[in-house]
């Protein structure tokens, strides 16, 4: 696999739920170093004291939203090259069309399994050698 089964991976997600679904997704796939935050401030607060290896967050969230974490992201010289999933209910073009103009590296709609997540990861880092 091209992407190292040990990297710290943070999930931002404001629904307890979500948080546990995609931590046993990742697990499956075989990622255990996995922390969680419950929005975009204190997703950013984490990425400051810690590099992850990649970001998983929702798009909708209160005070601070999924599109505003990747936007304070990108626009830091720290951490602009840390890969960032974006996870949405809303299929709607104008969203897949502002997340990737604020420079995310994938995105899923909401259902989605295991095998998804993977393929948008491999999308991201490259695919199983």
């Amino acid at each position: 696999m091209a992407f190292d089964l040990s990297m710290p991976i943070l999930v931002v997600d404001d629904y307890s739920t979500m948080i546990r679904i995609i931590r046993n997704l990742l697990k499956q796939l075989g990622f255990d170093n996995v922390d969680d935050a419950s929005d975009g401030s204190a997703a950013l607060a984490k990425m400051q004291v810690k590099k992850y290896g990649l970001v998983i967050s929702d798009w909708n969230m209160e005070p601070m939203t999924g599109y505003d974490l990747l936007r304070e992201v990108r626009a830091s010289p720290e951490l602009s090259k840390t890969p960032f999933i974006m996870i949405t209910a809303e299929s709607k073009t104008e969203n897949v069309i502002a997340a990737k103009k604020a420079g995310v590296s994938n995105y899923i709609v909401k259902p989605f399994n295991a095998a998804t997540l993977k393929t948008k990861m491999e999308a991201v880092f490259g695919p199983d050698e």
